[in-house]
């Protein structure tokens, strides 16, 4: 399927790993210009490598920007001050105690998972509804809905995540702009796997894994962390022209976890 995102910018945040670099990986398949962002020189050119090793042809910018941070985010508003798509994928969590959890915890959280996603959509959405185009993704995740016991603060974050998207996406009617929000489900990545060996430290990976889903999220109907291309596929279409009349949604890519039929 052609989504039609040639001569597109796009921006995910915290594209050097994971969800957030097989999002861009996918985007500039489908042939945007896609802005590969992370913390540091080496993460960032590592990351366009691996993406060039899959796909020669595409078209990358590397930019190196801690946008967990008000300094970051100007940093990178004054590189790039004009996109087509903002993916706000930027995030970070933990396993731990609720009533061990610290006020300079919850503050972190706060600081990377939502102020990052709120400075950087205060610039561009202006942007794009200034030129009547324009796409802007939270990427959330299901325990926004579904709070994680062993990660309150951070299921606090992605709930939040919820309600700006949707807010923003109001500021957008009768427009060519549209805001909308992903609620992946537990996802197979690096720093997941590592979660899941934190989680279950006295068993092997696999036994671990199955504990996880099985013990953690029991409601999931594909009893199985879901794939990184997964996510990545279904955001380049909402990112996409062909996805014009999905706005102010909150969307799930959860295996069936949520036990809700709308």
């Amino acid at each position: 399927m052609d989504l039609k995102l040639n001569n597109k910018t796009a921006l995910v945040t915290a594209s050097t790993g994971g969800i957030g670099q097989e999002i861009a990986s996918y985007l500039a398949h489908e042939g945007a210009t896609v802005i590969i962002n992370g913390r540091t020189p080496e993460t960032v050119s590592r990351a366009c490598e691996d993406i060039q090793s899959r796909y020669p042809d595409v078209k990358l910018l590397q930019l190196v920007s801690d946008n967990g941070t008000a300094e970051g985010c100007k940093k990178t508003i004054n590189e790039h001050p004009e996109i087509d798509i903002l993916i706000n994928n930027l995030g970070i969590y933990e396993s731990i105690d609720f009533f061990d959890t610290t006020d300079a915890q919850w503050q972190h959280l706060f600081e990377v998972n939502i102020l990052s996603g709120v400075r950087l959509s205060r610039h561009y959405l202006k942007k794009m509804l200034s030129r009547n185009s324009g796409r802007i993704i939270f990427i959330s995740s299901e325990s926004g809905i579904s709070p994680a016991p062993e990660m309150a603060h951070y299921s606090a974050t992605k709930l939040m995540q919820l309600s700006i998207s949707r807010s923003m996406a109001e500021l957008t009617k009768g427009s060519n702009v549209t805001v909308n929000s992903i609620m992946p489900g537990s996802t197979k990545t690096l720093g997941v796997e590592k979660f899941i060996k934190d989680v279950f430290p006295e068993d092997d990976y696999e036994t671990a894994e199955k504990r996880f889903m099985k013990e953690n999220r029991p409601n999931s109907l594909i009893a199985r962390l879901i794939r990184t291309e997964e996510i990545a596929a279904f955001v380049a279409f909402v990112a996409s022209p062909l996805a014009s009349a999905i706005n102010g949604a909150c969307l799930r890519v959860d295996g069936g976890l949520i036990r809700s039929a709308v």
